[in-house]
């Protein structure tokens, strides 16, 4: 017997895959991909999250010798994960503090042996940095929000642009410092951070010791209900709070000072660690924080984000690129926030830059169709949507062609619908219904009519289907498919039509097509009315049309 069963497809691979089985970071894959043009080609997949052939993935490591061996730095990631279990936090721990010299003999072995040879060749800060790096990439992978991913990192040091040496920066939902420490010149600014997990934060002040990053000092506690930093003022506050954390602590903080734009509600927590940031920020000083897409349009923000952008404080919302966020691929926003130095200083546009389109890992300077200056006036509606796409897509609407457009259609469908009207005259007699007729029930059970959705139709050249339906919808048969609560259904089968010849019912037929496409018709006017007169009143409005000379 001939075996005619299709062959086995080649197995697909991620990019994380192909560091794993090459013994590299995940940034190494994406450097090769970048260096080298005869790397594999994407298979599958998206622009976010390609797919290599694992035989081509393979072939090409052996030609460039890569992944011949296990190296030492997959070799301590794989200690680690088999002295740790699931707590590989605890490892880095232990691994830092080994480091440092603060380790007794809780370092297993093995473990403290890989690192000292790894720290030979690269050096400690080089081994946590990379430690770091793999548990970022781990816990992404398992979908959890417990870290800032790289790709948002980039886009908080890209959009926070030169920082002084002498700034003080501060993060209050620092995590394991990647953020905190990636922002501004390494030497010279003071870094403050808090963290509510005990052992990120003591990971995260190690981490900062062991790359020289002098100045640092991250505490432990919760930001919200604890503040350790009640006095601190810095120039660049940064942060990725948590998301959707109901229990931020509302029912104890209704009083607190730090609610200048209103409380939060319970569902809103991201405005509370917008607030808590801003009231750390200097005269002068500036917020970027990572959210939601949600918050910008949320009905329970509309108060905060209107006071916000009415004080001049909001100066620039950004929709980052898909993919971008640690554990899903839903677009996150960058909000930033200055704090004036005097009521002049306040800002009188917020600028909305809309980078969805774009590839995460590519360029994050915005061109100028991506970007659009709004008036504060603008933003403050009913609903104060702070969406970046929104207001980016109106900005660059050509008014003048679209209302031209707009306005020939709607003369258009309006001469059509004059001549769709049929021309009816004074009928002769009672109603067609009160003379012999049939039952629609009665032509089904003859084959006459079949039921289809949602009218019957005819099957027969002695039936005319739009003399059918049309006496259907007739204020007679209407009558009988209404209930004495005023409730219409349209029963078909107890509906009755008059009998008339074929050619008597196909003028009829033709005249209530008519009407059928009269009402269609009617329809898209009212529709285009609407649009036309929205358009119009929003270009007189900002200035983009202007009335006849």
């Amino acid at each position: 017997m001939t075996d005619t069963s299709a062959p086995q497809a080649t197995p697909l691979v991620t990019g994380s895959e192909i560091a794993r089985l090459a013994g590299v970071t995940r940034a190494a894959v994406s450097n090769w991909r970048r260096r080298y043009g005869d790397f594999p080609t994407p298979v599958g997949g998206g622009v976010n999250s390609p797919l290599f052939d694992l035989a081509e993935v393979q072939s090409w490591l052996d030609r460039q010798r890569k992944g011949q061996e296990v190296s030492v730095e997959v070799q301590l990631w794989q200690a680690l994960r088999g002295a740790y279990g699931d707590d590989m936090l605890g490892g880095l721990v232990d691994v830092a503090r080994f480091f440092t010299g603060e380790a007794g003999d809780e370092l297993p072995v093995d473990v403290a042996r890989l690192a000292r040879d790894l720290a030979e060749s690269g050096g400690a800060a080089a081994v946590v940095s990379a430690l770091a790096e793999r548990f970022t990439d781990s816990v992404r992978r398992a979908g959890s929000d417990q870290v800032t991913s790289a790709r948002v990192v980039r886009a908080v040091r890209h959009f926070a642009g030169e920082v002084a040496p002498d700034a003080t920066l501060f993060d209050p939902a620092c995590g394991i410092s990647s953020l905190l420490l990636a922002v501004g010149p390494e030497q010279g600014p003071r870094r403050c951070g808090q963290e509510a997990d005990a052992r990120r934060a003591t990971f995260a002040q190690l981490r900062a010791v062991l790359t020289a990053h002098i100045g640092a000092d991250i505490v432990a506690g919760d930001s919200m209900r604890d503040d350790q930093w009640t006095d601190l003022k810095a120039d660049l506050v940064v942060c990725d709070p948590p998301v959707g954390e109901p229990d931020w602590g509302r029912e104890d903080l209704l009083l607190d000072p730090r609610w200048e734009f209103g409380t939060p509600s319970r569902a809103e927590g991201e405005l509370a660690w917008l607030q808590h940031a801003y009231a750390h920020t200097a005269p002068g000083g500036r917020v970027l924080m990572v959210l939601p897409a949600s918050v910008a349009y949320r009905k329970a923000g509309r108060r905060i984000r209107a006071e916000l952008v009415r004080r001049g404080i909001l100066t620039q919302v950004t929709a980052l690129p898909s993919g971008t966020a640690a554990s899903h691929a839903l677009p996150v926003h960058l909000w930033q926030l200055r704090r004036p130095l005097t009521p002049e200083d306040a800002a009188t546009n917020v600028r909305m830059v809309d980078l969805t389109a774009v590839d995460p890992d590519g360029s994050l300077e915005p061109d100028p169709e991506q970007m659009a200056e709004v008036p504060l006036i603008d933003l403050l509606d009913d609903a104060v949507d702070l969406t970046p796409g929104r207001h980016v897509e109106d900005s660059h609407r050509d008014f003048a062609v679209e209302y031209q457009t707009l306005r020939r259609e709607l003369t258009e469908q309006v001469r059509l619908l004059a001549e769709l009207l049929p021309a009816l005259v004074a009928g002769e007699g009672p109603s067609s219904l009160d003379g012999p007729t049939v039952s629609v029930s009665d032509l089904a059970r003859a084959g006459l009519v079949e039921y289809g959705d949602p009218e019957p139709v005819s099957t027969s050249d002695q039936l005319d289907t739009d003399y059918l339906q049309g006496f259907l919808r007739s204020a007679g048969n209407t009558r009988r498919s209404t209930s004495t609560s005023g409730t219409f259904r349209l029963d078909s089968k107890g509906a009755r039509i008059p009998q008339m010849d074929i050619t008597e019912q196909r003028r009829y037929g033709a005249a209530f097509r008519a009407l059928q496409e009269f009402e269609e018709r009617a329809r898209r006017v009212v529709e285009l009315s609407r649009d036309v007169t929205a358009l119009a009143r929003d270009g007189l409005g900002n200035g983009a049309l202007a009335p006849e000379r």
